[in-house]
């Protein structure tokens, strides 16, 4: 495996310190004014605690230690190749565009998940300021029920409350791209003992976030995940990816490595 590369580094640093400082600031030992998760994490755009920043913030922050030790062991394994291969400029270039890319696709699918409820609502009156007041006091009425199913009132609710973090849009951008140069690079998913070439791997870890975005529940990542920021990551890879092929974006001068 390649020597970890400057930039891939300095990325798995400056993630580990928002890990450690977030830490901190939730019990109060810095920046106790300032609420870190709240300010910095990626909220659905109509929330009110939306600011534009979140779609580039939220990549370097995450849950737990956990959640940032997958990412980046995750980003040095495959993001150090490319990186040898594209210099630090357009590695940057990549890595932030799957990162907003895969923000866009998940804001999207919150998007419809909050108005298909609201709009049916809209029948009784219903506005997004009532939905508000309902997210801030854990409560609705009851007769809302009779317009929508209690599952799609709350999830409603849950989905424009909630909260994005993560560097795994960019990553599975990364995945993408190191996959169409490695086709034959032979890859593991932790309940299959066996090595799978990328080429199939990586659709196939795409495939399983897909399906699970659409049905839900537990998967190998574990739940309460963005499965939709995860195929928006890859797709917005594999159309750049495809877009550098066509264009053969390789001899340009931005390529260069400073």
């Amino acid at each position: 495996m390649d020597r970890i590369s400057k930039t891939v580094l300095h990325l798995i640093i400056i993630n580990t310190i928002v890990l450690i400082l977030t830490a901190l600031n939730e019990k109060g030992l810095f920046l106790p004014q300032i609420n870190i998760v709240g300010s910095f994490a990626l909220h659905y755009f109509e929330n009110p605690n939306f600011h534009w920043w979140q779609y580039i913030s939220y990549m370097f922050m995450h849950a737990d230690f956990t959640h940032l030790l997958f990412n980046m062991y995750a980003l040095w394994a495959f993001g150090t190749p490319l990186e040898n291969i594209w210099g630090r400029n357009k590695f940057l270039f990549f890595y932030f565009s799957c990162g907003v890319g895969a923000a866009l696709l998940h804001t999207g699918v919150n998007y419809y998940y909050v108005h298909h409820t609201l709009d049916a609502l809209g029948s009784m009156g219903v506005t997004m300021e009532d939905l508000i007041n309902t997210v801030n006091t854990n409560s609705y009425p009851r007769v809302w029920t009779e317009v929508a199913s209690v599952d799609a009132i709350n999830n409603m609710g849950s989905t424009f409350a909630s909260t994005t973090v993560g560097a795994s849009g960019a990553i599975y951008g990364i995945l993408v791209a190191f996959g169409m140069f490695f086709p034959d690079a032979k890859l593991m998913l932790f309940f299959i003992p066996y090595p799978i070439a990328a080429r199939y791997f990586i659709p196939l870890l795409v495939a399983l976030d897909l399906i699970m975005g659409f049905v839900g529940g537990i998967t190998i990542f574990g739940g309460n995940i963005a499965h939709f920021a995860h195929v928006g990551g890859a797709l917005i890879g594999f159309l750049i990816m495809l877009y550098w092929k066509k264009h053969n974006f390789d001899k340009n001068r931005w390529d260069r490595r400073l």
